[in-house]
């Protein structure tokens, strides 16, 4: 490493912390475990009031970016005069992109994500030692990341995963993918549909997302279901996650006499609606709602848990599921999976393996798959102890970010003298 060398990674969130991108936190925390430097600019403050203990163990600074057109504007407008006076030639041809992008799509925020990059360049950038930008979503944060790139030069890669894919317009991520250095995803079906977009763009790598085996670990013995049946959600109140066909699945196993205990943690924008569904099906006696919660509260739920239950479907706007991350803890903890077969979850959940999975929307079927995960002990049994195992040695995040380190460093950038 030569004198003077920047070394830093900028990574671009959408938010930071968030309880629900534990991955991402995870992640910077074991790259600088590695020996990488990090610097982390948030584009929106935290929404929540707590977070999971490890990012407490972070040491990367972090800067919040304007997360507004309103009041921020003026302090936007200034760095970004600032910058297109320094760097004429630059900021020209980041307006060009930005006006190409605004007459594809006609959104206003492609204008604030190039005023946030102006501003993270100008007021930002200076006096960090970030030397290559990269980005979590394939959305808003890599938007950022573009233009910032077109702005100071520097390259920039990024990490896409479910949403921020297939709700994005295809000629914008395909731009993306274009003019990035490398892209992550975190499944192979995922991998498919970004090089079907950019066959001849840059390497597109898979990284699957891991968990931290020691803190998801259940008991060695197999506990013996007994009434009331407890089943475990862990999910954001969206419509993909598909509770819907949870609640209709619960309501069926009770209308055949099945004493059950229904515990469902997580928040979400469509919160009402899908909340509103318990009553309509008359689930009250049986339902309890926790909200979002910290790591030893969901850990406390999986140890009660005899089941865990998800109704993943595709989303009316496209949006769906890589592989939900609730499902690898459950697995390490020793709670059998019920999915779905959508998108990347088979490549995790096998059929009778280490799991069991129904079509989407059926909850005729989820019901039944329910019972038999409930009652065959020899099946249940050996979907616990295949899924611990496929979990254990396939999906420990300390061997993925590995990999992930692997392809920074194939990009050029270098670990500190912590972690040579």
């Amino acid at each position: 490493m030569r004198k003077g060398q920047k070394t830093t990674i900028g990574y671009i969130l959408k938010g930071y912390p968030r309880i629900s991108e534990t991955f991402i936190s995870n992640e910077i925390y074991l790259l600088e475990q590695l020996g990488f430097s990090l610097h982390l600019f948030s584009m929106r403050e935290p929404r929540e009031s707590f977070t999971h203990e490890s990012v407490e163990q972070i040491q990367a600074g972090v800067d919040y970016l304007p997360s507004s057109l309103l009041l921020p504007l003026p302090r936007l407008l200034y760095h970004n005069v600032k910058l297109a006076r320094q760097r004429p030639e630059e900021y020209s041809g980041a307006f060009r992109l930005m006006i190409n992008r605004f007459r594809r799509t006609r959104k206003i925020a492609t204008i604030k994500h190039l005023l946030q990059a102006g501003y993270l360049v100008h007021a930002l950038l200076p006096s960090t030692d970030v030397c290559h930008l990269h980005a979590h979503f394939a959305h808003s944060p890599t938007s950022v990341a573009l233009f910032a790139h077109k702005l100071s030069g520097l390259p920039f890669s990024f990490s896409a995963h479910a949403k921020d894919i297939y709700t994005s317009d295809q000629r914008q991520l395909r731009e993306k993918i274009a003019l990035a250095k490398f892209v992550v995803t975190c499944t192979d079906y995922n991998r498919r549909f970004l090089q079907s977009l950019s066959s001849d763009g840059p390497s597109i790598h898979r990284v699957y997302h891991g968990i931290d085996a020691g803190l998801f670990s259940g008991p060695s013995d197999f506990r013996k279901p007994s009434p009331p049946y407890r089943i475990l959600s862990i999910a954001r109140l969206v419509e993909k996650k598909g509770l819907p066909t949870v609640f209709r699945a619960l309501r069926n196993l009770l209308d055949q006499g099945y004493s059950l205990r229904y515990t469902l943690i997580g928040d979400g924008e469509e919160r009402r609606s899908i909340l509103n569904q318990i009553g309509d099906l008359g689930l009250e006696d049986i339902f309890t709602w926790l909200g979002t919660q910290p790591h030893h509260r969901v850990i406390d739920e999986y140890r009660k848990a005899d089941l865990f239950v998800l109704g993943c479907e595709v989303a009316r706007n496209g949006d769906r599921d890589g592989i939900p991350n609730v499902f690898l803890e459950s697995m390490a903890m020793g709670v059998p999976v019920l999915g779905t077969r959508v998108s990347a979850i088979p490549e995790l959940v096998e059929e009778g393996r280490t799991g069991l999975l129904v079509d989407p929307g059926e909850p005729e079927a989820m019901a039944q798959s329910m019972v038999k995960l409930l009652g065959d002990a020899e099946l249940r049994h050996r979907i616990i102890d295949s899924a611990r195992r496929r979990v254990r040695e396939e999906f420990n995040n300390r061997e993925l970010i590995q990999k992930l380190a692997e392809i920074f460093e194939a990009a050029g950038l270098t670990r500190t003298e912590k972690g040579e």
